[in-house]
């Protein structure tokens, strides 16, 4: 390599502009090389196999089974729709799948040349540190959406195969065709790729920073972790909404009518945010690094500093941008109104499907004039904020009846505003798990559902 760098000292201008071009390696042909070398580690080829055939026969294998997983969301409705397989797969996926494999590919894509101590041989290939980061960048971006389009596909074939194309019911009870449950479906996976782009990034500035040391490997799905452990406490809204994995629960409001769109346009325009910010400082610290250094591996304390700070201010600017929009944000975002709205408007929906179970005259939302009243622990708590100590009086009017029709409800509303009820009778109405009629017996719509709290302000009242 002297006697080329000597020959092209010495050669006219024109000449070694065209020996330097002839040198540089395409980022085209380093993105390649990068992608074998990710595709042909054991642990990638495995998760890989694994997205792609364990989701479709786990929904498949569900979906059979007497007992559904009702505590999940989507779960309770398995056996009605092959589309609430995917939905059931991708809160699993947000909670745990996404950030692992975050982790194993973009933790790991920097960090593994410093392990091998191959750092020297790849720059005497490339010859461009830029081109081998926006090589190892695209890699591992590939192989993580490959990743995630297995995990679609596995669990749509699964459910589909299993169940068959049937309607689903939406989050607020209210029924989708099938053509509008796939496309809903296919939206909610979209959207949580923000989320997971977030994670790849700061996998990757964790692998620039931290280099052989195994806390950069496993950086995504610790933070995924904490992220979990904060989204179960009653924190601010606008402090949820900064988090950069909010994504992976915004997309519920996909599934109601109307869509609540909202904290899921915030949620991944913050995901994409923390996306940009973690890769750039990667970079950034990427080309500045010494490499003739053996011992130098990225840890240093002006590195450190660097790669905390983007991520500590996006955070506190996401923070106070959605609080001064919305001054209402500082609270937990979870009212008696917004409860009660919930409620009746998830029982009036599936109260047209009880009926249509026991092949009574149909009825409309507008002829039930559905309402319910809410309070906690007996009007003893201030009703406000989450609990497992809601309760709910639904009343309801059937067109000729000369009484309205009462049912009471036991109400679990979490953190991040899905409310899980359990019917406490009468036992005709939401009483029992079966509903039976004069044909077969099915699962009674009414005797457990979900359903969701808008956290940012709707209404003067919410």
């Amino acid at each position: 390599m002297s006697a080329t760098v000597a020959d092209e000292g010495t050669a006219p201008a024109g000449t070694r502009t065209e020996a330097v071009q002839a040198l540089r390696v395409p980022v085209s042909r380093s993105y390649r090389f990068e992608l074998v070398k990710l595709v042909s580690q054991w642990r990638i080829r495995l998760l890989m196999l694994v997205c792609w055939l364990v989701p479709g026969l786990f929904v498949a294998a569900v979906s059979l089974q007497s007992t559904l997983p009702t505590d999940t969301l989507f779960g309770r409705w398995m056996h009605a729709s092959g589309w609430a397989g995917p939905l059931v797969v991708l809160g699993f996926a947000g909670s745990w799948a996404l950030p692992l494999l975050t982790s194993v590919v973009a933790g790991d894509v920097f960090a593994a040349e410093d392990r091998l101590g191959t750092w020297r041989h790849l720059l005497v290939a490339v010859r461009s540190p830029r081109r081998i980061f926006a090589a190892k960048a695209l890699a591992g971006l590939t192989v993580i959406l490959a990743m995630v389009a297995g995990l679609v596909a596995s669990s749509a074939v699964g459910g589909l195969l299993s169940v068959g194309d049937q309607p689903l019911v939406g989050l607020d009870g209210h029924p989708l065709a099938s053509s509008d449950a796939a496309g809903h479906v296919l939206l909610a996976w979209l959207c949580v790729l923000a989320p997971t782009l977030a994670l790849a990034g700061i996998g990757l500035l964790g692998s620039v920073v931290l280099g052989r040391s195994p806390i950069g490997l496993l950086l995504p799905a610790l933070l995924a972790v904490a992220m979990q452990l904060a989204q179960m406490l009653p924190l601010p809204v606008a402090l949820r909404l900064a988090l950069p994995g909010y994504a992976f629960i915004a997309w519920n409001g996909l599934f109601a009518a109307p869509a609540q769109l909202g904290e899921l346009l915030i949620a991944v325009a913050v995901s994409l945010a923390w996306a940009v910010a973690a890769t750039v400082s990667a970079y950034l610290l990427f080309v500045r690094r010494d490499f003739t250094n053996a011992t130098d591996d990225g840890l240093g304390r002006r590195a450190l500093w660097v790669g905390l700070l983007p991520p500590v201010g996006l955070l506190a600017l996401g923070f106070g941008a959605v609080a001064a929009a919305a001054p209402s944000t500082t609270g937990s975002g979870i009212t008696q109104a917004k409860v009660e709205r919930s409620v009746a408007t998830s029982f009036a929906h599936l109260y047209r499907l009880q009926t249509e179970q026991l092949h009574r005259p149909a009825v409309t939302e507008a002829q039930l004039r559905t309402t319910a009243t809410c309070d906690r622990s007996d009007g003893q708590v201030d009703p406000t904020g989450p609990g497992n100590d809601w309760r709910c009086v639904v009343t309801w009017h059937l067109p000729g009846a000369a009484a309205p029709g009462n049912a009471v409800y036991q109400l679990d509303v979490a953190s991040d505003g899905r409310i899980e009820a359990d019917g406490d009778g009468p036992k005709e109405v939401n009483g029992y798990f079966l509903v039976r009629s004069a044909h077969a017996d099915a699962p009674n719509p009414l005797w457990q559902f979900d359903g969701d709290v808008e956290l940012l302000p709707t209404s003067p009242k919410g």
